[in-house]
């Protein structure tokens, strides 16, 4: 379980084919400070991975087939920056909110404002996720916890921070970039009612 305030970014330094699935692997920032091993749970771009090795900074991660259906981990090429953060550990501050690291869909972002010292990026709502992306709630965009700033037919808004921008491939996003979305996990069980 991760809580969405990434933390520490990554670069992909080996995307290899492997049967129907890739192995990923990924220089991840924060490895000396994290300490994770292999069969550790680690976020990369909002996607829950386990990785399998480690070696200083480099961690491998197999994707199966139904992650990459699901996620736009299979679009990613050498040198693509993702977002890395490793699993909550007992004690930890929560700060964002509960993100399980399991991708509903992916979206498109439809357009992107300077807005005072932020930015304000308006994404794809999915038909599928219409009762779940509400105006106020909580919404991860590849890993990231944001509260959804507004909401229209087809689409949400997020109004994103300096900070955000910076930590954050969300400040290297433009329009017509496809991101990760993850509802949050109560609304996901909410809408089952």
């Amino acid at each position: 379980m991760f809580n969405g305030l990434v933390g520490y970014r990554g670069r992909i330094t080996s995307v290899e084919k492997n049967g129907d699935g890739l192995r990923l692997r990924v220089a991840c920032e924060g490895v000396e400070e994290e300490k994770p091993s292999a069969k550790d749970s680690i976020a990369i771009s909002g996607v829950c991975l386990t990785a399998t090795s480690i070696d200083g900074d480099g961690v491998t991660f197999d994707v199966v087939p139904e992650t990459l259906a699901r996620t736009t981990l299979g679009s990613l090429r050498l040198g693509d920056a993702v977002n890395v953060e490793y699993a909550l550990r007992v004690g930890d501050r929560i700060g964002g909110h509960f993100v399980y690291g399991h991708v509903d869909v992916t979206a498109r972002i439809l357009r992107l404002a300077e807005e005072g010292q932020g930015r304000r990026i308006r994404i794809e709502r999915p038909h599928s996720l219409k009762k779940a992306i509400v105006e106020k709630g909580f919404v991860a965009v590849d890993g990231i916890s944001v509260t959804v700033a507004t909401v229209g037919k087809k689409w949400f808004e997020v109004a994103l921070i300096p900070e955000t921008l910076a930590r954050t491939t969300l400040g290297l996003r433009v329009a017509g970039d496809e991101v990760n979305i993850e509802i949050d996990p109560l609304a996901r069980y909410a809408q089952e009612f």
